[in-house]
């Protein structure tokens, strides 16, 4: 494959990987007062850098997005672990990381039509 090929590949995986984020956001807001629910998160960019440091090609069958539960938070007494203002700056980081890989798939895209326009 082409590297404008594994490129797009990336950003798309990027994208999957913020939109199933944002729905792990939600889920947590919404479980904030939940007895015993614990923060879920996607593991993606560990699993990117992880494969961009191995210096060999890059395997995105392997970059799949991963939910997983945190351990970092503080748990509360009702053994709940969310707190509603750490999730509204993930979801903010979140828009803007997501945001950032649609301009760059566009850019690329874009690229690519001036590549093959015959103009």
């Amino acid at each position: 494959m082409s590297e404008t090929g594994r490129i797009v590949e990336v950003l798309e995986a990027g994208l999957r990987a913020e939109s199933l984020r944002q729905k792990a956001i939600a889920n947590n807001v919404a479980n904030v007062q939940t007895d015993g629910y614990r923060e879920i998160d996607v593991r993606f960019e560990e699993l990117l850098e992880k494969a961009l440091k191995s210096g060999g090609k890059i395997n995105l069958d392997e970059l799949k997005e991963q939910f997983y539960e945190t351990e970092e938070n503080a748990v509360k007494s009702n053994g709940n672990d969310v707190h509603l203002e750490v999730e509204i700056g993930k979801m903010i980081r979140n828009g803007l990381r997501y945001t950032a890989f649609v301009r760059l798939l566009g850019k690329k895209y874009e690229q690519m039509e001036r590549a093959i326009s015959t103009e």
